[in-house]
């Protein structure tokens, strides 16, 4: 929201040049050279009309007052020159042979120097947060439903048994949560009413269709997301590896009618993923495959865009949402985490709605929001298991909110504090018995099997699998610190989802969300409201899920566990993109810093857009196809053979040693549930077996090949080039007469 337009006193304006504490700037904006010159003939024409002529002077030279100056042009150097200085240190800090962080450090202090004296000039300042609006909550709920409501969710809870969702729990389970949101929701326009009016509009003969240049601008950024979202998927990542596997065949499970609650199978999984992808196999028909895992992701991911636009809005205008959603759709760390198929971008996108109803919801005074807020974090605890912070998160947020002015707000002229705060209390309420209604079902699990629900988050967090190595509080902090930084400096050596010991983030990324932690900080220092330190504070919180890795410190950073701090990230380099966008309208004035800034931003946005493009497409394209196994180019010369001279029962792959998932190969081939595995002890048994067979061996494996040799001496060895180098195997033929 601009601010509001009240014209200051010059005594204001004195007031705001001197002071160094709270109080924003104010500052005298450019105007026009033909206003300049009407404002200047209005000025000498008041004061000819209004000051009294000196004795002796005539009336025609007092008014011979000299005209406006002609207009000049106010270079916003140092808002400039902060950007430029933070773009240099960023981009020191990219990978390279003889990298170090001193200059770039240096170089981002002198640009949050000059950033701090553009603020000091007004120069370049934050946008405003939008006006809240108060209103009384009546603190009345709908006794009857929750009175059949709390008693129907304990029978919910005991339905849930055996770890099974059924046709019956699931119908009592969702009459639960719909009681439960009924019960609590404030009603506003009739539900006959709004039908009523969808029924006019039906009814209307002709449709009048207006388009904004600002609804294409937001078109053409949501093409460009889903361009980098989608653009050679089923190529980029090409492999797949061990927990695509356990995925797929949880997926088997749920369409054989195996419909669990938490899937036990490696450590354990929550559930969204595998009913989503069972639903996409489905409609799409692309089968138990990569790409099935590929399409529910990358749908995750670009639900998560319009959240983030929606957030931007609510710390700042409709820019900073767009900045925000344009630079976290097209950004690698996003995009990979979507691309790679697992459970990951789950996190994000539930964290995006539960953000923005709980901060939407305390701006508005409007406890349906946090109904909204509780939704969006039930369901999300159903998806991946980082989200578990989530609660905490919000919590933190609405003390911060208790904790400031905010919260004291006045209504009809008395002051209420004590009662807003009462009504933020209630809506917390609200929330938690919301989500706890949609948590049901893992709920029962956890309490049924304590141990399985938390023991991958106990095997990172303590020593249930392997003692701490260090005194835990030391970890901590050097974990934090690799988190804070890895956004400047090093993403991890995680190579399934990053590309390894790089930032996180592009150079264009990385110097506007330093920028903007700087600018939320000042922001903060001048209007002590809650929500920019929120802001601040869910950045680490967010991140905790792989901070907390105390047992394997290795596993930190690890960018799909911290992956909710997507949000407030991207908040941050909008944020600071618009401060700047600011800067260059304000300072050259109409129409120049229009052009100005929409040439600056284009720049800017290609800039990212090509590194990350780069990133994505080639660097982690190739580094993820020389660390995963090429299992898909086995499964194809099994699929190959069973459709030609074998048959899928007469082919099999001779294991060995941290060489490729024989499941992936079934998976690849056709067949689910075939693991093509056999160990050389093993070959001898396959005598029995009739026709051509068929045994792919890796070229290192002596005594799998001296096996071989000898239960099948006439067998073919005939050596598969692989695209990836150095993933090249071996196929041994054996003709059906031996």
């Amino acid at each position: 929201m601009e601010e509001p337009n009240v014209e200051p006193s010059v005594l204001d304006y004195l007031k705001s040049v001197l002071s160094l504490r709270r109080e924003g700037r104010i500052t005298i904006p450019a105007a026009e050279p033909e206003e300049e010159a009407a404002a200047a003939e209005s000025a000498v024409a008041t004061a000819v009309s209004t000051a009294p002529l000196p004795q002796g002077e005539p009336l025609a030279e007092a008014a011979a007052l000299p005209r406006a100056a002609p207009f000049t042009l106010v270079w916003p150097w140092r808002s400039l020159l902060a950007l430029g200085l933070a773009l240099l240190a960023q981009r020191s800090l990219e990978p390279a042979p003889n990298r170090g962080w001193a200059a770039g450090a240096i170089l981002y202090l002198l640009a949050a120097a000059f950033l701090l004296w553009a603020a000091w000039r007004a120069e370049w300042r934050a946008p405003w947060l939008p006006a809240p609006e108060i209103r009384r909550d009546p603190l009345r709920v709908n006794a009857r439903l929750l009175l059949a409501a709390i008693p129907l969710a304990l029978f919910s809870l005991l339905t849930f048994g055996g770890n099974r969702f059924t046709t019956f729990n699931v119908a009592v389970w969702l009459t639960t949560t719909v009681l439960f949101v009924w019960g609590f929701w404030l009603p506003g326009v009739p539900l006959s009413q709004r039908l009523a009016d969808l029924a006019a509009f039906l009814q209307r003969r002709q449709w009048n269709l207006r388009i904004s240049s600002w609804s294409l601008v937001i078109l053409g950024a949501a093409a460009l997301a889903v361009f980098f979202r989608v653009d050679q998927l089923q190529q980029v990542p090409p492999e797949m590896v061990s927990d695509h596997a356990e995925k797929l065949l949880d997926v088997w499970d749920v369409l054989q009618g195996q419909t669990s609650i938490f899937f036990p199978r490696n450590t354990g999984r929550e559930a969204l993923q595998m009913y989503l992808t069972a639903l996409i196999i489905r409609v799409f028909g692309t089968g138990f495959s990569f790409l099935s895992l590929k399409i529910g992701a990358v749908l995750a991911g670009l639900l998560t865009l319009p959240f983030i636009y929606l957030l931007g809005v609510e710390i700042g205008n409709r820019r900073v949402g767009l900045l925000a959603m344009l630079f976290a759709g097209i950004a690698y760390w996003p995009n990979v985490i979507s691309r790679v198929g697992l459970r990951f971008p789950l996190y994000p996108l539930f964290v995006a709605p539960a953000l923005y109803f709980l901060v939407r919801g305390l701006r508005n005074s409007n406890r349906n929001d946090f109904i909204l807020a509780g939704l969006a974090l039930g369901v999300g605890l159903h998806g991946y298991t980082p989200i578990r912070i989530l609660p905490l998160v919000v919590v933190v947020g609405v003390l911060l909110y208790l904790l400031h002015a905010q919260s004291g707000a006045n209504l009809g002229g008395a002051m209420i504090g004590e009662g807003m705060r009462r009504q933020a209390l209630f809506w917390l309420l609200i929330l938690g018995l919301v989500s706890l209604a949609v948590f049901l079902p893992l709920l029962r699990f956890a309490l049924d099997n304590p141990d399985l629900f938390s023991y991958r988050s106990l095997t990172r967090l303590g020593s249930v699998e392997r003692p701490l190595p260090g005194p835990a509080w030391q970890i901590f902090l050097g974990n934090l610190w690799r988190g804070l930084t890895m956004f400047a400096w090093d993403d991890g050596d995680i190579w399934v989802h990053s590309v390894t010991h790089r930032p996180v983030l592009d150079v264009v990324s990385g110097a506007l969300f330093h920028l903007g932690v700087l600018i939320l900080l000042m922001r903060y220092w001048l209007q002590r409201h809650w929500l920019d330190l929120f802001l601040l504070l869910s950045l680490p919180l967010l991140m905790l899920p792989s901070i907390l890795s105390l047992a394997f410190p290795a596993e930190n950073p690890s960018l799909n566990r911290m992956s909710g701090a997507i949000v407030p990230v991207f908040l941050l380099v909008g944020l600071a993109g618009d401060t700047l966008w600011r800067a260059i309208q304000e300072q050259f004035g109409k129409p120049l810093g229009e052009i100005a800034a929409w040439g600056l931003g284009s720049f800017l946005l290609i800039w990212s857009a090509s590194q990350n493009y780069d990133l994505v497409f080639r660097q982690y394209k190739r580094a993820y196809q020389g660390a995963a196994w090429n299992t898909s180019e086995m499964g194809a010369v099994i699929g190959n053979f069973a459709a030609s001279v074998g048959s899928p029962d007469s082919a099999w792959v001779v294991a060995y040693p941290h060489w490729v998932d024989t499941r992936l190969v079934g998976i690849n081939a056709g067949y689910p549930l075939k693991d093509y595995a056999i160990w050389p002890e093993q070959i001898a048994a396959t005598r029995n077996s009739p026709g051509t067979k068929l045994f792919l061996v890796k070229p290192e494996d002596e005594t799998g090949l001296q096996t071989l040799g000898q239960i099948y001496p006439s067998g073919v060895v005939q050596r598969y080039a692989s695209e990836s180098p150095g993933h090249d195997f071996l196929m041994y033929f054996v003709p059906p007469d031996e």
